[in-house]
């Protein structure tokens, strides 16, 4: 007990005095050992920045697949561009019908709720939006827990106004602003091409997908205008219904999310079969799809770490080049050191205790720069960034070990120069 108690006061009066005297010799050559912590400063910094950006961009699609609800399958109609497309498509397929969405809530028990869609652009609009005109969603009530969507003034829309067909609608929160201003919009009315309808609830804004997933539109999410089913289907004319499917979306909600795979093969296999494998539809697995964005994310984050590691590299190269260049203005001073009874290791550590610091120091300073870059590129783009706690510890790990490696040869040879010949070094 009393030898451990005894070592460990030794081991600290061993390290505490190198640490001291490589920090003094650090000091003494300011210029050289900031010129030598620029590949750290930078390398470090490159691996926040790039790191930082990538997780936000990541963020944003991994939340807007999370909306979509890792408990639901989506099936997406593919509409005929024109008449003629449609025309071929019809001699195989009827498209996407209620009668799709009454199979296949027959024929899969996990399905616990659904609704179909029914959307389009209406043709007139009043009030005259100021900004882009609005998508018409026509679902029934389940879609508001199946979609996530949070009423933040009225109320949505119920099973008897659906069944009865009234004409009354639901505003995204873009849509609202767009037609309303800072009005008040509940109680008032919008007019869908000729059908007017009562404004019963604003619903709180989501997240839009920036970028194209996997076969889910990219249309504004806040810019809607949701209204019973029956109503859009059997008040609201469509301009276009004659190029579209009876339906042209059915959302399913399952029991688990652990069946939404092998859900999907049989939703696929009943459509294929109606359709007569046309391939007129998409099934969207949004389970899936965050599980293949959460791959995707490990594999651009490992890329971008490895790009930005050159510049650790390159940093580590210059530490052992200012080491070795070190131990020549030093050799009589480790001359001195080795006479007077300095071993082997003590040399070693001291020479890497000096890598170390200069590592540590220009991880520290290039954490601090990486930041400041990701919020500057942030403010320049316009992009996301996202500094995330795991990727300041593994680039400055990664600074970190880099100053031992490349510190640890310089080290080696300094311990190894022959006391005499030290001494005599000029």
């Amino acid at each position: 007990m009393n030898a451990g108690s005894i070592a460990e006061p030794r081991s600290l009066q061993q390290w505490l005095p190198d640490l001291a005297f490589g920090f003094e010799n650090l000091t003494s050559h300011k210029l050289r050992s900031l010129l030598t912590m620029l590949g750290m400063i930078f390398g470090v910094a490159a691996v926040v920045a790039m790191l930082s950006i990538g997780a936000g961009a990541q963020q944003k699609v991994m939340a807007f697949i999370e909306q979509l609800g890792v408990r639901n399958l989506i099936v997406e109609a593919k509409e005929s561009p024109n008449w003629q497309e449609l025309q071929k498509v019809r001699k195989t397929s009827p498209g996407l019908t209620l009668i799709d969405y009454q199979v296949i809530r027959k024929n899969i028990p996990d399905i616990k709720d659904g609704t179909p869609r029914k959307r389009f652009a209406p043709g007139k609009i009043l009030p005259k939006p100021q900004q882009d005109t609005p998508i018409v969603y026509g679902v029934e009530p389940s879609y508001l827990e199946i979609s996530h969507l949070r009423v933040t003034e009225g109320r949505f829309f119920d099973g008897s106004e659906n069944a009865a067909a009234a004409p009354v609608c639901v505003l995204g929160a873009a849509a609202k602003e767009s037609l309303f201003g800072a009005s008040a919009a509940i109680g008032e009315y919008v007019k869908l091409n000729e059908q007017w309808c009562h404004v019963v609830g604003i619903v709180a804004p989501q997240l839009a997908p920036q970028s194209e997933v996997s076969g889910v539109r990219t249309e504004d999410m806040n810019n809607l205008v949701y209204a019973p089913l029956n109503a859009v289907m059997y008040r609201l004319e469509d301009s276009q219904s004659q190029l579209k499917d009876e339906v042209d979306g059915l959302y399913l909600h399952l029991a688990s999310p652990e069946t939404s795979i092998s859900d999907a093969e049989v939703v696929r296999g009943i459509l294929n079969s109606s359709h007569h494998g046309a391939g007129d539809f998409n099934v969207i697995v949004p389970a899936e799809l965050l599980a293949q964005q959460k791959r995707t994310e490990k594999l651009f984050n490992t890329v971008m770490v490895a790009i930005a590691s050159i510049s650790l590299l390159v940093g580590g190269i210059g530490i052992m080049n200012i080491m070795l260049a070190a131990i020549l203005e030093r050799t009589r001073e480790i001359g001195v050191r080795r006479a007077m009874g300095a071993r082997r290791r003590d040399i070693v550590r001291q020479f890497v205790i000096e890598a170390t610091l200069i590592s540590f120091t220009g991880g520290l300073l290039g954490v601090f720069l990486g930041f400041v870059m990701s919020k500057v590129i942030a403010w320049l783009a316009g992009w996301s960034t996202i500094v995330t706690i795991s990727s300041i510890l593994l680039a400055f790990l990664v600074s970190i070990s880099v100053g031992l490696i490349f510190g640890i040869y310089p080290a080696v040879k300094a311990a190894r120069l022959d006391p005499v010949e030290a001494i005599r070094y000029e």
